[in-house]
């Protein structure tokens, strides 16, 4: 069963007795607050919050036990709800973008789930070093935000195929991006490198655009496209 609400200016009362609802989409309301009640939503598998104006979301979001797909984007959260943190066990993809983040909780990492991380927007100086215990992680989206280093557990996202990291403030990576045995895609557009790091022989396709790095290309961009990768600088 499936709820789209977009564009009312509320959400229904009958609502929260429909336990067998799997996906509530409550985007584009206005929203402020969202009922606690929705934690006694217990099959819910998708649940779209994003274009609100929510400042948090309650704890008892917690008690989806079902849910995979939680989408928060576009809202004024200045941390990650606390609520989160209990959906280690289902959640594969959390949605953060263009909030009012400046950090990620150390439990971040508890999200053993979690195959997609989207924190585009935000205003991160840098990220925790649990953000290496997200062992399915695939792809971490940090666009936009003002990360001047990356923790070098980086290298421990085993899984990890998309890394984006377009328009930040890094002057180097990490060497333990080399150990991303699975890694596909990097894309450093507009930040002022210094100098790249060796890079994993995964990588396919690596993005230099308005990085200092033109004309002349690193040793380890050179690499990738001897190896038949596509580089863009």
């Amino acid at each position: 069963m499936i709820a789209d609400l977009r564009g009312r200016d509320a959400i229904p009362e009958e609502l929260w007795e429909q336990t067998d609802l799997l996906r509530l989409v409550a985007a584009e309301m206005g929203l402020t607050s969202v009922d606690p009640r929705i934690g006694e939503l217990s099959s819910l598998h998708t649940l779209d919050l994003a274009h609100n104006a929510l400042a948090d979301v309650p704890e008892e979001i917690g008690a989806l036990a079902a849910l995979e797909l939680l989408y928060l984007g576009e809202n004024v959260l200045d941390a990650v709800p606390a609520g989160v943190r209990a959906l280690a066990p289902s959640l594969r993809y959390l949605g953060l973008d263009a909030n009012r983040l400046v950090a990620l909780p150390g439990w971040i990492g508890e999200l053993s789930s979690l195959v997609e991380l989207r924190v585009q927007g935000n205003a991160l100086a840098s990220l925790p070093e649990t953000i290496g215990e997200l062992s399915s992680l695939r792809e971490l989206h940090t666009r936009g935000n003002g990360l001047t280093s990356l923790p070098p557990a980086i290298g421990d996202l085993r899984a990890l195929r998309v890394l984006d990291l377009r328009d930040n403030a890094l002057t180097t990576l990490p060497d333990t991006l080399a150990a991303l045995p699975d890694l596909r895609r990097l894309d450093l557009r507009a930040n002022p490198l210094e100098d790249l790091p060796p890079l994993p022989e995964s990588l396919e396709r690596l993005d230099l655009r308005w990085t200092p790095f033109f004309p002349e290309l690193p040793a380890a961009a050179l690499a990738v496209r001897e190896r038949g990768g596509v580089v863009w600088h």
